[in-house]
């Protein structure tokens, strides 16, 4: 079985994913940092140098990668279910859960991030909370097909968990 967290940068996918396979007994696989480890190269670097586009196609061969692995939480990245048919991919594939979060706090999370994101880097606040009102309005549509939608703001890792089981099968 396989689990494939989505939402948008900075919801906790990295976070949860990480306590989630705890919870369960899986193994965690973040694809942003399989795609550092695979090419060398940070995304945000890989951004500079080339662009969004081919960043995508490479993230889209490295989610179809996850589909043969057992026992995986998945943290994919917050674009990564709204390109190609990724989002049909993922729920094809495993159990997908949308961690979905107001606007503001994306906005306070992604203000004091330690972490450089491509799409947010160089923003003033104001250009910030723009970027995210209307990315979060273009990809609502995409994580909405999620199986699982829980609230990003306090997730309980143990409740999520047991939601999760019973979409297992009976054994």
């Amino acid at each position: 079985m396989r689990i494939f967290l989505v939402g948008y940068m900075g919801c906790g996918k990295s976070t949860v994913g990480r306590q989630l396979a705890k919870a369960l007994n899986y193994t965690h696989l973040d694809l942003d940092v399989l795609f550092e480890a695979e090419y060398k190269i940070t995304i945000a670097d890989f951004f500079n140098k080339y662009d969004e586009s081919a960043f995508r196609k490479i993230e889209h061969q490295l989610l179809l990668s996850t589909f043969n692995l057992e026992n995986h939480v998945v943290s994919t990245g917050g674009g990564t279910p709204c390109f190609f048919n990724n989002m049909d991919l993922i729920n094809q594939n495993g159990i997908s859960v949308y961690i979905k979060m107001h606007p503001k706090s994306l906005f306070f999370r992604l203000l004091n991030s330690k972490r450089t994101r491509p799409l947010a880097s160089g923003l003033d606040s104001v250009s910030l909370q723009k970027s995210i009102d209307e990315k979060l309005s273009e990809r609502e549509e995409f994580y909405a097909h999620a199986k699982v939608i829980v609230k990003g703001e306090n997730i309980d890792v143990e409740s999520l968990s047991e939601r999760i089981k019973s979409f297992f099968p009976v054994s």
